[in-house]
């Protein structure tokens, strides 16, 4: 349970630098994903899980 809550403890750090750092981009990537067909940001947020399983896996078999 402690790895679970480490990981959600970096989302929410990178997340936030990127709010702190650079919100006109943040601005700018919500409108372009708005503009994106659903099914475009269906496959991205399935290449992100996918993404991260697989590095997810490496980790630990490394």
């Amino acid at each position: 349970m402690g790895s679970v809550i480490q990981g959600i403890a970096l989302v929410l750090i990178i997340e936030g630098l990127a709010y702190a750092l650079a919100p006109s981009l943040i601005e700018r990537m919500l409108e372009a994903m708005r503009l994106m067909p659903l099914d475009m940001r269906r496959l991205i947020g399935v290449s992100a899980v996918a993404a991260g399983i697989a590095m997810l896996w490496i980790l630990r078999t490394f």
